[in-house]
């Protein structure tokens, strides 16, 4: 796939969201449907209560109808195309579900955490079965020890690996324009990765949501019009987790996204430590609200953030490369 037409897909997705977010917007608006900040969160976050949020179901459908025509087009339109958009759009699907009750309940939880856990495990479930009737590898790919057979067992860090970058990147989007960077980095370190490996198939998919990521940035940054919502956030944290299964990489998803990793991280160590201690090691968590109230901007906290992602995706590539 020659770079000139690397960046039609990518156009496509960019140019899709752009045209589309401000009815988005503008509908939300007319209709006063606005997200509900939680109680919990720090004090300053309340102005954005009432702020557009769902905005990532823009940018899903830019994606799915660029890879989809992409796709045809390139006469690439596999079954890992396939697999990325479905468990894509089933997470996203969960998380929209999530964001409708919050919105028009008019309150900040959606579904319980056990429904979307469910949701997302028969996701992964499905996902792995279509995996294993297509031939795919269930070998998986380690640094140093190269590749180690797993068999069936590769289904359980599969579920594993879907359901814990899906919750790890919804965790991460807590401040304007974090999420939107973080993973444009991420999704754009694995095209780079897929076009190397030549999976055409993989890399289109990855273009359309960098693509979608960056139109959809213009709307999110401080301060944000829309936020992402869980219907984005969840949606790709699941993609990335799928992409790095089919590119065989899966442990660079851990440099790539090292900031869902330390952000995940950061909440198990607070609540553990609150359990057995009673004392709290952050501020606040996850990690992002505890720089926020050791008296960091938001463009600040957001900007070492992206940094931080692209020197750790930078490194993954350098590796693997």
């Amino acid at each position: 796939m020659h770079w000139t037409e690397m960046l039609l897909p990518w156009v496509s997705s960019f140019a899709l969201t752009i045209m589309a977010m401000p009815i988005v917007i503008g509908y939300f608006r007319t209709k006063q449907l606005g997200q509900t900040t939680r109680d919990e969160g720090p004090k300053w976050h309340e102005v954005k209560s009432g702020t557009p949020t769902m905005g990532g179901v823009v940018f899903l459908i830019a994606t799915a109808i660029s890879s989809i025509w992409t796709g045809i087009w390139q006469q690439s339109f596999t079954v890992s195309l396939g697999l990325l958009l479905f468990i894509t759009l089933l997470y996203g699907i969960l998380g929209f579900l999530d964001d409708f009750i919050k919105i028009f309940k008019k309150r900040n939880l959606g579904l319980t955490s056990k429904q979307k856990l469910i949701g997302q495990l028969v996701g992964g479930v499905l996902f792995f079965i279509v995996y294993l009737m297509n031939g795919f590898s269930t070998d998986l790919a380690l640094p140093f020890f190269g590749n180690v057979h797993f068999g069936w067992l590769y289904g359980i860090f599969l579920l594993f690996w879907l359901v814990g970058f899906s919750n790890a990147v919804n965790l991460t989007d807590g401040l304007d324009g974090l999420v939107a960077g973080t993973a444009t980095i991420a999704y754009s370190a694995y095209a780079i990765i897929a076009w190397q490996q030549g999976q055409t198939d993989v890399l289109i998919f990855c273009l359309t949501v960098s693509g979608g990521l960056v139109g959809f940035f213009f709307f999110n940054k401080k301060p944000a019009k829309i936020f992402m919502g869980d219907v984005g956030s969840l949606a790709l944290g699941g993609g990335l987790a799928a992409i790095s299964i089919l590119l065989k990489q899966e442990w660079s998803l851990l440099l790539i996204g090292l900031i869902f990793v330390i952000e995940t991280a950061s909440v198990m160590i607070q609540v553990t430590s609150f359990k057995l201690t009673g004392k709290r090691v952050f501020k606040m968590s996850p990690i992002h609200h505890h720089f926020e109230m050791s008296g960091w901007s938001e463009w600040r906290v957001v900007g070492t953030f992206w940094f931080i992602g692209l020197i750790t995706a930078s490194l993954c590539l350098w590796i693997i490369l």
